[in-house]
């Protein structure tokens, strides 16, 4: 613990020395004016995350924009959810599960019905969270504290090849604080407190921030997080053996402005993670990550809007078995560089973008007997890309139509590479000139997306215990295939203001979507008989990751949000089948697909919209392959009062039926582990400024 000790001591000192600050509470407000001339920081409507630029976008549109499945968490999201993981991060959300096994220290990502090994693209702030660790816990490791975060964008799909290769299943993009999105417009400095406690495992957190505005040319912000978490319950009120976990996170960013047209962004973000799986099993996972962006745009010169980010991730897992201790450690190196053009031929419109990245990967084990560990053995991947991608627009009709290269070398006891073109072509039709259809937009698009296996699916080996007394071996195959994403999708987009009041305001995106994964690689039963590989180390049976013929999902989503100023309400909607036919035609349920769900969102606003009481009501229905997972309902209640302009407090009520459940697509091979019972919150935070 010493250092984290002092960790958490030069982060303190740090923050406390920065004349500057942030309370995420009032990050992301608007102000008002009440009657008597004072500025009080407004609540967001729960419809202006629809409407805000999305990093992914690339080409400056909103998620309403965008002719793809799109969505974004903005701050004041959060700050109703008052998350403490990545999991809570997208309560609601459709088509995206966050999970991690009953044990929330870290977490996993599975957009419609995929997960592990990358197929899921999830980058913070350009950083790529690529660690992936064979074993029975959560295989996609990664950590973010919600504290840090200033919005999140999801695109579901691999309609996001913009980003990168292998996320056929989409995109999770996490954008941390800058010090101009804190401060206030009069403020060079600001500092926040905040102090927070959950009844659910006696969890506390605390968080300081601090920001300072040398100039209008640069500024630094730099933020520190420690919670501490015991064992929670279940809702039948029986506790979750080795479920709490303690992370200290902090955050530095600053900005420069070199010149009026161009700023450059230095940024770290780190933690230190521990917790443990069983009685005799403990980890702890330290992550740092640096990053770089430098952009240059000029309004006289359209066809300059230059992007480049570099980012170099560390990720070290230590884990412990009775004492003897394994390490696993990733380097991700990264580079990302695109430029968007604008212009006109003729009556067209062209948004045309051009970009390239390249990523590298080096990832080392330590067994606790010596050497590397077979089931996660030594190697690099590398990967790298370039596309073309234009957005023309004539009057009703928006084409975007793209084409991306990629290539990959795979290295450790043997060698394999690749490479692929995976085209995109979107198209949306915008019909109503006039009238409530005015805002109508229908789209369909066609996606396809490229993912090179890593190091442990190719290269895995040794003997592994079945039971007492029975053995099984992994063997290895560097033949493994690619896998290659196929993506159809129909869409509505619909924007409409003034509907039943003057001020109201109605979002809506619905998509239908057909996913058709070749050479999909899962893990398959390899029998031992004399002459195979398997009889060979001995074994009485084995198993192989391989590709399998296909695998198919399908899937409806819907993203509804309405706001009248004084109330608001949201609606979103997941359903969603898969399955996987293996080389002999034999059709099965995928183990990864998620609970259908439909989640309902509304509350009111008073006191100048300085007092917001709401609940969320979300309905889940286990899949049909599930064998341990039932369908369940959750009841949350939250409010959020902004008793000062420098005072806020926030409450919430988590699953307020106490109700027993676990998500279907965790791994259950060390035991099947429930959610979180009832869980209250409650938080202050104070803020000073100036």
């Amino acid at each position: 613990m010493r250092h984290r000790r002092a960790f958490l001591f030069c982060g303190t000192a740090l923050i406390t020395l920065l004349p500057a600050g942030f309370a995420p509470a009032l990050a992301q407000e608007a102000a008002s004016e009440q009657e008597d001339g004072t500025q009080v920081e407004q609540p967001a409507s729960g419809l202006t995350t629809l409407d805000r630029i999305t990093v992914v976008s690339r080409t400056g549109e909103s998620s309403m924009e965008s002719l793809a499945s799109v969505s974004q968490i903005s701050g004041e999201e959060l700050e109703r959810r008052m998350a403490t993981t990545s999991n809570d991060v997208f309560f609601g959300v459709p088509g995206i599960s966050v999970y991690s096994d009953g044990r929330p220290s870290v977490s996993n990502v599975n957009i419609r019905g995929l997960q592990d090994a990358g197929r899921v693209s999830v980058i913070v702030d350009g950083a790529r969270q690529n660690f992936h660790k064979a074993g029975h816990e959560v295989s996609r490791m990664f950590w973010l504290d919600p504290e840090l975060i200033k919005q999140v964008d999801v695109i579901r799909g691999p309609s996001a090849n913009t980003f990168g290769s292998g996320a056929i299943g989409g995109v999770v993009y996490f954008e941390t604080k800058k010090a101009e999105d804190f401060l206030r417009d009069d403020e060079n400095y600001a500092l926040s407190v905040t102090g927070r406690y959950e009844s659910n495992g006696s969890g506390w957190t605390t968080s300081a921030a601090g920001a300072y505005r040398f100039n209008e040319l640069a500024s630094i912000i730099g933020n520190v997080v420690w919670r501490d978490y015991g064992d929670y319950k279940d809702g039948d009120g029986n506790r979750v053996d080795n479920s709490g976990f303690d992370v200290l996170s902090g955050h530095l960013k600053g900005t420069v402005k070199p010149t009026d047209n161009s700023e450059l962004t230095l940024g770290w973000t780190g933690s230190s993670d521990e917790w443990s799986s069983t009685a005799t099993r403990d980890y702890r996972l330290d992550s740092n990550a640096f990053t770089g962006e430098y952009k240059i745009s000029d309004a006289e010169e359209k066809w300059l809007n230059l992007n480049v980010k570099g980012a170099v991730n560390l990720l070290e897992l230590g884990q412990w078995d009775s004492g003897a201790k394994s390490g696993y450690d990733l380097r991700t190196t990264s580079f990302d560089i695109w430029n968007t053009s604008y212009f006109d031929t003729g009556a067209i419109a062209h948004e045309l973008t051009v970009g390239g990245d390249w990523v590298y990967d080096d990832f080392t084990s330590n067994a606790s007997s010596g050497g590397a560990d077979p089931y996660n053995p030594d190697g690099t991947r590398r990967i790298w890309g370039a596309y073309a991608q234009d957005k023309l627009t004539y009057d009703w009709l928006q084409v975007v139509a793209g084409l991306r290269y990629d290539s990959y070398e795979l290295e450790s006891s043997d060698k394999s590479s690749g490479d692929r073109l995976s085209p995109r072509l979107s198209v949306g039709v915008s019909p109503f000139r006039d009238g409530l259809l005015a805002g109508l937009q229908v789209y369909g698009s066609y996606s396809e997306g490229y993912r090179a296996p890593n190091t442990s699916e190719a290269y895995i080996s040794g003997e592994h215990a079945a039971g007492p007394g029975a053995t099984f071996s992994f063997l290895p195959n560097p033949n493994l295939r690619p896998e290659t994403g196929k993506t159809w999708e129909a869409g509505v987009n619909y924007s409409a203001a003034g509907i039943f009041r003057p001020d109201d305001t109605l979002r809506l995106k619905a998509a239908y979507f057909h996913n058709d994964i070749e050479d999909y690689i899962t893990t398959v039963f390899v029998p031992s008989f004399p002459g195979n590989s398997c009889f060979a180390l001995g074994s009485a049976f084995c198993f192989q990751y391989q590709n399998v013929y296909a695998a198919k999902i399908d899937g409806f989503e819907l993203e509804g949000r309405y706001d009248a100023g004084r109330y608001y309400a949201g609606l979103g909607i997941t359903i969603i089948d898969g399955h996987q036919i293996d080389s002999d035609g034999t059709r099965s349920d995928l183990a990864t697909i998620p609970s259908a769900s439909v989640t309902l969102d509304g509350g009111m606003r008073f006191l100048e919209r300085r007092l917001t009481l709401g609940g969320e009501v979300q309905f889940n229905k286990a899949p049909k392959g599930a064998t341990f997972a039932e369908d369940y309902t959750l009841v949350n209640l939250y409010a959020n009062y902004q008793a000062t302009e420098n005072l806020r407090f926030d409450f919430r009520v988590d699953n307020l039926l106490d109700e027993k459940y676990v998500l279907p697509i965790v791994d259950t091979s060390d035991g099947s582990f429930n959610q979180p019972g009832l869980t209250v919150k409650l938080a202050a935070t104070v803020r000073f400024g100036g």
